[in-house]
């Protein structure tokens, strides 16, 4: 049989084929009117991952359940602990965590930006980000009153996350839902989406940068 060609540091060079898959992005709301936007946000990024949600309660109030994508599944606190039985069963916030490749947190809202600070886990989102695993980008587009945005507590959490590496997706100046204008108001999701892609791209080789897969 002819001899297997090796490489200079004696690897096959007939290795097992491995096929790209789309990225796994772990999309997430909290309780913020700029969770209305949250099925805008899920369709940008289906366009090019494989997309599963998470919604915490107070973000169900905005967010329109019909105008997400049929193929993205929303869990919700009350799906954590539904599925497991007994000892061995699965977790969904472990399972999560282990599935995505990356997660984004729009809107970001003050009391949840503060549990992320502070370690705090009593949902399914921040049970998620405290089993996170760090070396994964994880990506936070805050949302709220500028009053809120500017005041010190507000500085403090960011910074607590910016130490773990979390990417912040800054806020912007318009009118808010409140009706006063100034800075906090979530970022678009086209913004948001296009932000997490030139992360990936920049992250790749050259010969593969605008390509977004993944390889196992």
């Amino acid at each position: 049989m002819m001899a297997q060609e090796k490489s200079a540091d004696g690897a096959s060079m007939h290795e097992e084929n491995v096929q790209p898959r789309k990225p796994r992005v772990l999309l997430a709301a909290s309780g913020s009117v700029a969770a209305i936007k949250f099925g805008n946000l899920c369709h940008g990024f289906l366009e090019w991952a494989d997309v599963k949600a998470v919604a915490t309660k107070s973000s169900l109030h905005f967010i329109d359940k019909v105008s997400l994508p049929r193929d993205v599944i929303l869990y919700t606190d009350e799906d954590e602990w539904s599925t497991w039985k007994k000892i061995g069963d699965g977790v969904l916030h472990i399972e999560l965590r282990k599935w995505a490749d990356m997660m984004v947190i729009a809107p970001l809202s003050a009391n949840t930006l503060g549990k992320i600070a502070g370690g705090l886990c009593d949902n399914l989102l921040t049970c998620i980000i405290r089993a996170w695993d760090f070396e994964k980008p994880l990506f936070v587009a805050p949302a709220m009153n500028t009053f809120m945005w500017n005041n010190p507590f507000t500085q403090h959490h960011l910074a607590m996350i910016n130490k773990l590496g979390i990417q912040l997706i800054p806020p912007i100046t318009k009118r808010l839902a409140c009706g006063d204008y100034g800075n906090g108001a979530m970022a678009e999701p086209s913004l948001i989406c296009s932000t997490v892609v030139l992360y990936l791209d920049s992250s790749k080789p050259v010969q593969d940068r605008g390509k977004q897969t993944i390889q196992d």
